[in-house]
């Protein structure tokens, strides 16, 4: 994948190429969302996509890169279920059209180093949520969480009944089996945490449920609330047993005497002929040329 430490640049964040993942840096700029303010930066171990593609941006004169995480892989985009909207998915590198050519060869590489098993999901988280401790104001109540526990604290301006009889709450992730976020920017945002077992029927509804924090205007904004609970997420799933490994079959050579894991000449050359034409348009360097192809050749 590239030259260690080949940077592509776009808006709001530039991906920076590694031996084994990319590095992903969020600008800090007003415009730029808070959520990526939060993030900081995150490290995506190639073996952690399942797809690439270059797409057109929604703003004229932008191109869109975008990796797809394999499923379960990033415990942010498994907590997100979805709700994220396009300006905060950490996933998406916006570009100026006239960098089109250049994102479109970094994603040819990004696609030819994709793991053999980048369409089935993730069996163990592969990116790390954002570290602990979290805490943040929901409508009802406070929500805290120092790594190995959740807490709840109720608001007597906002929480239920059945929430003050219940008294402030507290949760160890290991007694815990899932983490549900429902994005403070759509009708009955929340967040709650499931304990092994279930929960009572009574408890069914978000405001009623001591194990949950209901949103409102102002409260459990998504860059506050999303990573606790991709936080928590991580920290529950790793407190979870871990399944019993599968007998793998025994590795077979393909019809042309290659190993499996041996890389297509057809595809190498495909790469090479893609680099000599960012070469020609003058977007790598005669020596960055060599340098990759040189690599590109010692994969054969």
């Amino acid at each position: 994948m590239g030259r260690m430490g080949d940077v592509l640049a776009g808006i709001h964040s530039a991906w920076e190429f590694e031996a084994d993942s990319v590095l992903i840096r969020f600008e800090r700029g007003i415009r730029t969302p808070k959520l990526f303010h939060v993030l900081g930066e995150r490290r995506v171990p190639y073996e952690a996509l399942s797809s690439v593609e270059l797409a057109p941006g929604g703003k004229r004169g932008t191109v869109v890169l975008r990796a797809e995480p394999r499923t379960g892989a990033d415990p942010l985009i498994e907590a997100a279920a979805g709700q994220l909207k396009d300006g905060c998915d950490p996933y998406r590198l916006v570009l100026p059209a006239e960098r089109e050519t250049l994102a479109d060869y970094y994603a040819t590489e990004l696609r030819a180093v994709l793991g053999a098993d980048a369409d089935k999901p993730a069996e163990h988280h592969l990116v790390a949520a954002p570290a602990p401790p979290h805490s943040f104001k929901a409508y009802d109540g406070k929500a805290s969480f120092d790594g190995s526990t959740v807490f709840f604290r109720w608001f007597w301006t906002g929480a239920s009944s059945s929430k003050w009889k219940a008294g402030d709450q507290s949760f160890p992730v290991s007694e815990l089996e899932d983490v549900e976020w429902r994005s403070p920017e759509i009708a009955s945002g929340h967040l709650r945490v499931t304990p092994r077992g279930g929960r009572p029927p009574e408890y069914r509804e978000p405001d009623k449920d001591p194990a949950s924090v209901v949103f409102g205007i102002g409260y459990g904004l998504v860059h506050e609330s999303l990573p606790f609970a991709a936080s928590v997420l991580e920290a529950v799933r790793a407190a979870q047993p871990a399944p019993l490994p599968e007998t793998s079959p025994p590795s077979r050579q393909s019809r042309s005497g290659r190993s499996a894991g041996r890389a297509d000449p057809a595809d190498i050359a495909e790469r090479i002929r893609h680099l000599g034409e960012l070469h020609e348009a003058g977007l790598v360097t005669e020596d960055e040329f060599a340098k990759k192809k040189a690599d590109l050749l010692s994969e054969l």
